[in-house]
């Protein structure tokens, strides 16, 4: 099995017909894309919930983040290995301090 072929059996593809490997794909280049245009990146793994699969959120040090769904604990931190981020579990570590800045600023401007 690879990374992230449970995306192919996931009723939420990006393609009608099932497109695991574009899923994975559109995954990995939106990440890398993010990372690319982004200092000071660490990934976040939020644990699956009973409504939602495993995430991975990855955060810059302006505090502007970016998440997607990946295929379990394991993957994402092959992933953010791949991508040469610290990787922390969110249970333990929190969302930084800068994502909730972030947040903050783009509520009131949007506001």
């Amino acid at each position: 099995m690879g990374l992230f072929s449970w995306m192919s059996r996931s009723k939420h593809t990006s393609s009608p017909q099932g497109g695991g490997r574009d899923a994975k794909a559109e995954t990995i280049a939106h990440l890398k894309d993010f990372v690319a245009s982004h200092t000071g990146c660490e990934a976040f793994i939020e644990p699956p919930t009973r409504v939602t699969q495993t995430t991975m959120v990855i955060v810059a040090d302006t505090g502007e983040w970016t998440r997607r769904r990946v295929p379990d604990e394991a993957a994402a931190r092959k992933l953010a290995q791949q991508l040469s981020l610290p990787a922390f579990d969110v249970n333990l570590s929190g969302y930084p301090s800068r994502m909730r800045e972030w947040n903050e600023k783009q509520r009131k401007s949007h506001g």
